[in-house]
């Protein structure tokens, strides 16, 4: 019956190369999840970002707003632009942050029914932002369990699939409540 072991080997050697097959597979298709994950993080980053000059103008309407604080926050948001580094967004967070926080003692400001109409833009344009965050951590979170987990992480080390770092936006973390 070498015949029939010679089948079962056959067999058995078939079933795991369909087996290395779909597991790579798997892999590959969870990395462009987390590729198109990250790419609505920045869709939704570029959206913040492009409401930005509306709400300077809205402020350039009061007299007495911070001109520098204005200007500031304009020529970060297009340092951004021009370089979106890590640090640059860091910054232009940071100042916008600030810019929210002057925007609290201008009550006239805030009753403007222009400003009223992009603050409902903007907390609109943060619930997406850090729903796309969630997701995008989720992916990068499922990706990493199917790496490390017996048989994958078997496969992952043969075809040199790695952990990913899971992203921190913690120093983005802006809560609008208007």
């Amino acid at each position: 019956n070498m015949n029939n072991e010679i089948k079962i080997g056959i067999l058995v050697l078939i079933i795991i190369v369909l087996l290395i097959i779909v597991i790579r597979n798997s892999m590959v298709v969870k990395i462009k999840k987390i590729e198109r994950n990250k790419a609505l993080v920045d869709v939704f980053l570029k959206k913040r970002y492009d409401l930005i000059p509306n709400l300077v103008e809205v402020c350039k309407g009061y007299s007495n707003f911070e001109k520098e604080t204005l200007e500031h926050i304009i020529k970060l948001r297009s340092d951004f632009n021009a370089n979106p580094t890590n640090d640059n967004e860091h910054l232009l967070n940071s100042e916008y942050k600030n810019l929210l926080a002057h925007i609290e003692s201008y009550p006239n400001l805030k009753a403007n029914e222009t400003y009223l109409n992009l603050q409902k833009e903007m907390s609109s344009v943060e619930n997406e932002l850090q729903a796309s965050r969630r997701i995008y951590i989720n992916s990068v979170t499922s990706y990493n369990n199917l790496v490390m987990m017996f048989p994958c992480s078997i496969i992952a080390k043969l075809f040199n699939f790695k952990q990913m770092d899971l992203p921190s936006f913690s120093y983005d973390n802006i809560k609008i409540d208007f």
